[in-house]
């Protein structure tokens, strides 16, 4: 009998927030078993609801959104996102560089196809959102991983970013706020990757998705306002700051100096049309949710959901023998280092199986990140406070008694 295998493009191609132990995990569940799921950023699952005018504004507009939009998206929600942007200190971008999406992941894949050839090369953070690299290696280019260093706060590395550029790289992603880490970027920061792209003539990819989910007051910076003279692809969304991530809504805007790159735009205006639009009752919400902010606010002051619940699980883990974890100041992540050499561990991936079978528990291992040593791991803040109380419970339980070696 003939046999059909996978498409050898997918090879190196992995997303293992949702892989071989998220497949273990559903095989419990169908047994009945009851898992707690701290491995994706899914709110809605954990009693986050969605702001009453968003929905009735959704609602009202079904009947008017049955048809196909612009490839490109509603004219109202590309306005909406222009003014946005300009809010950010973004100025060169216009109604025909916004690109809606059924989410940031779409538009993540889509700007890569446009973009690479075999033997091209992107930058992307270590530890990345996974969807990043496969996008990448998917696209036929190479994802080369600068480290981003936990010792500074989980800020990316400017000299190894610097020794990784070559004459075939194309561009840098840049995840900010960051996720797996939580981190907030500093506008120095920022000022010193564009001055790199500056020099390298690189195109900068600004993963921005979680800028509305700032804690402690901080303030965000979009890379695109410090660098009106380079072409900055922002990624942005509903999913997280607007808790409508089954409503697949994002968007990519094309900002500053688009001159040297017409083909490419082409390319980016062929791949979209091609799939005819994004989700148009999702569009139709998007000028409203940019204008209201106050809900998302509630969650990240003292008092607020979001905010006792990071700091309630960054003392809980730093608090476990073995476990140590940098305070996350935006997003609901925590990446959690673990002393491999306390517990034997040589396998990240099979220590949050292992967790995952004895203490009914999913977390992602840092490896599904990009993360080269197994001495990291993803937890998800998102649910209630005594869920959170007893999952470290758990594992601080489970940490008494495990080993590898």
């Amino acid at each position: 009998m003939r046999k059909f295998e996978k498409s050898k493009k997918l090879d190196y191609v992995c997303y293992d927030i949702r892989g071989p132990v998220m497949d273990e995990a559903n095989r419990m569940i169908a047994q009945g078993v009851e898992i707690l799921k701290l491995n994706i950023g899914n709110p809605a699952p954990f009693g986050f609801r969605a702001p009453e005018e968003l929905l009735m504004k959704m609602n009202s507009n079904l009947v008017h959104t049955e048809g196909y939009s612009d490839s490109r998206g509603l004219l109202s929600a590309r306005e909406a996102i222009v003014k946005y942007c300009r809010k950010k200190g973004i100025a060169e971008v216009g109604t025909d560089d916004v690109y809606t999406g059924n989410g940031v992941s779409e538009l993540i894949t889509l700007s890569m196809q446009g973009l690479l050839d075999s033997g091209d090369e992107i930058l992307v953070p270590s530890p990345d959102y996974p969807l990043w690299t496969a996008s990448v290696t998917l696209a036929g280019g190479t994802a080369v991983h600068y480290i981003c260093d936990e010792a500074s706060d989980w800020y990316p590395d400017i000299n190894d970013i610097k020794s990784k550029i070559t004459e075939r790289t194309k561009g840098i992603v840049v995840i900010n706020p960051n996720n797996p880490t939580g981190t907030l970027y500093s506008k120095e920061l920022l000022e010193e990757i564009v001055k790199l792209c500056r020099e390298n003539g690189l195109i900068i990819f600004a993963d921005e998705i979680y800028d509305r989910l700032v804690l402690d007051g901080l303030v965000h910076t979009s890379i695109a306002s410090l660098a009106p003279d380079l072409l900055t692809i922002t990624f942005n969304g509903l999913s997280k700051s607007h808790l409508i991530a089954g409503y697949r809504c994002g968007w990519m805007s094309l900002c500053g100096d688009k001159s040297s790159a017409r083909g490419y735009v082409e390319g980016i205006n062929l791949l979209s049309s091609m799939r005819l639009c994004s989700n148009v009752p999702a569009q139709s919400v998007i000028e409203t949710a940019l204008e209201m902010e106050e809900e998302t606010k509630k969650l990240l002051v003292p008092g607020g959901r979001i905010y006792e619940q990071r700091e309630y699980i960054y003392e809980a883990l730093n608090q476990i023998p073995g476990i140590s974890a940098t305070k996350p100041k935006a997003a609901f992540y925590v990446f959690p280092k673990i002393d491999i050499k306390r517990f034997g561990i040589y396998d990240d991936e099979k220590f949050v199986l292992d967790f995952l079978r004895d203490k009914k528990i999913l977390l992602t291992h840092g490896g599904g990140f990009h993360w080269e040593k197994p001495d990291h791991f993803r937890v998800v803040y998102l649910p209630e406070m005594e869920q959170l109380k007893s999952a470290c419970s758990r594992l601080k339980d489970f940490l008494t008694y495990y080993r590898q070696d």
